[in-house]
């Protein structure tokens, strides 16, 4: 971070400094999407998966520390709680074997720190939402050991000015307080980054957005926390209400959130960037030396250190990210509506028909975006975060459609074409996207199966509902190193 990260750290100066020189950075930004080579020559591809660990109770265990200086591997990174991990996987394309690739190594990588995970006695679980976390787990002191993590949770405490409110209304509902940000470590997501070229970005983030209620149906694998049965995907509203900055006076006001679907289709990258700038005050105010304006006047590359540390203090499910590989300039769109889980080969299914559906649509001669209001898509969004698998969403041609039958009719047949797009060898094309057809026939996804394991340990186990939560988070475990898809895991 460079600096100190005490809670007093920043001052008023500092704050001043930091918003003229986010400002500088937009204008430079904007210079070069006019006239600057970025990296778009063959579409390469990201994957970002966060891991939780437990112990041999299902309870979560807060050893990420040991266990990274065990693994000493820098694919492997911190996350907000001590209990969680990140895996960076190798950006790399997605055409050929692509995706056999990234499932070797993913395996590769997971089976090596589950290794040192073993050795803190604790292990790996892939999951939107650890179902055994209590509010006694999620609280400051089990925040990881990172200056960044501590000053975010001060910054967004003191903007809001009061506890956050958790309000969660779904099978069952769940309503408490917190005085801290640590309930966000709840959350846990696989996030697929794609690169594009700036003249196709706002089609591919528009795409993104259309379709991200349907991810989401499909991919749902967060039902319960503290205990309730909430949403199929309860990791949407905890993440919402967990670092949302805003008294009630502002969001009466129209205060827009810091996790945030967006308002408005775009016609440039340079809309989101600015709309970042022009709507939201800076969490970590730290400045870097560097004068974007002299680096490209010397034809060189700008980092924007500070448009970029801003863009990554606003939480949107789909965001633009500006980066530097190999000396050049990228932009990607960063898909983040997923859940992590259940298995390696399930979230591949779910990046396969993510990418090939995005590249379908915003290659379409009429974008989808054209026939679909802004608001439509939101309300896809979170009505699917509800209900998952069982939603029914609103589709131009079709008006209200249970999801299912709009993955099968409409969106597979486009995934198709999307990863022929690519290059993508049929046989894994076929694999894939054969998990996603199935996870719709049978309407069976990672939410479903943890629903209907807890019932069948209740009622047919007689077990009350934090044993029965931790005999399904066992059972989960050991179905999801068979790798086998979600959709073929028996109840019992």
């Amino acid at each position: 971070m460079g600096r100190d990260l005490t809670p007093d750290a920043f001052s008023r100066e500092d704050r001043v400094r930091y918003r003229q020189k986010v400002r500088r950075c937009l204008d430079v930004f904007a210079l070069m999407l006019d006239d600057f080579g970025f990296d778009a020559d063959r579409p390469t591809t990201g994957l970002e998966i966060e891991l939780n660990l437990v112990d041999a109770n299902a309870d979560p265990a807060m050893r990420n520390a040991e266990i990274l200086a065990n693994l000493a591997d820098p694919t492997f990174q911190t996350e907000l709680g001590q209990f969680n991990l990140e895996l960076n996987a190798r950006p790399r394309l997605i055409e050929g074997d692509g995706f056999a690739d990234y499932e070797a190594d993913l395996q590769d990588s997971l089976g090596r720190a589950e290794d040192r995970a073993v050795k803190a006695d604790s292990t790996i679980i892939l999951i939107g939402m650890l179902p055994t976390l209590t509010p006694q787990h999620l609280v400051l002191d089990n925040l990881s050991t990172n200056e960044r993590y501590r000053a975010l949770n001060d910054q967004i405490v003191a903007a809001r000015g009061e506890d956050l409110q958790l309000d969660i209304r779904g099978v069952e509902r769940l309503s408490t307080h917190t005085d801290s940000i640590a309930p966000e470590a709840a959350c846990t997501s696989v996030q697929f980054h794609l690169q594009v070229a700036p003249d196709s970005f706002a089609n591919y983030w528009n795409a993104s957005q259309a379709i991200a209620g349907v991810q989401v149906a499909i991919g749902a694998n967060s039902p319960f926390l503290y205990g309730r049965q909430l949403w199929a995907e309860t990791r949407i509203a905890l993440f919402e209400q967990a670092t949302d900055t805003r008294p009630d006076e502002l969001k009466a006001q129209g205060v827009r959130p810091r996790v945030w679907f967006g308002e408005r289709w775009i016609t440039s990258i340079f809309d989101l960037f600015e709309e970042n700038v022009r709507y939201f005050p800076p969490l970590l105010p730290i400045c870097d030396d560097e004068d974007p304006v002299e680096v490209l006047h010397n034809g060189g590359v700008p980092l924007l250190s500070e448009l970029r540390l801003h863009n990554g203090t606003i939480y949107r499910w789909n965001r633009p990210v500006y980066d530097i590989m190999n000396g050049r300039p990228h932009l990607r769109v960063e898909n983040r509506v997923l859940p992590a889980g259940p298995t390696v080969v399930d979230m591949l299914a779910n990046a396969a028909f993510y990418l090939g559906l995005s590249r379908e649509l915003a290659e379409a001669d009429r974008p989808i975006w054209s026939q679909m209001p802004f608001a439509t898509a939101e309300e896809n969004f979170h009505v699917a975060a509800r209900r998952g698998i069982a939603a029914t969403v609103q589709w131009p041609g079709l008006g209200e459609t249970p999801v299912t039958d709009l993955v099968l009719e409409v969106l597979l047949p486009k995934a198709y074409a999307g990863l022929d797009r690519f290059g993508v060898d049929r046989a894994h094309r076929d694999r894939l996207l054969g998990i996603i057809e199935q996870r719709c026939r049978t309407g069976r996804n990672g939410a479903v199966w943890q629903a209907e394991a807890v019932w069948a340990a209740e009622h047919q186990r007689g077990m009350d509902r934090p044993a029965a939560l931790r005999y399904m988070l066992q059972c989960y475990g050991d179905l999801q190193h068979t790798n086998e898809p979600v959709h073929t895991w028996p109840i019992d």
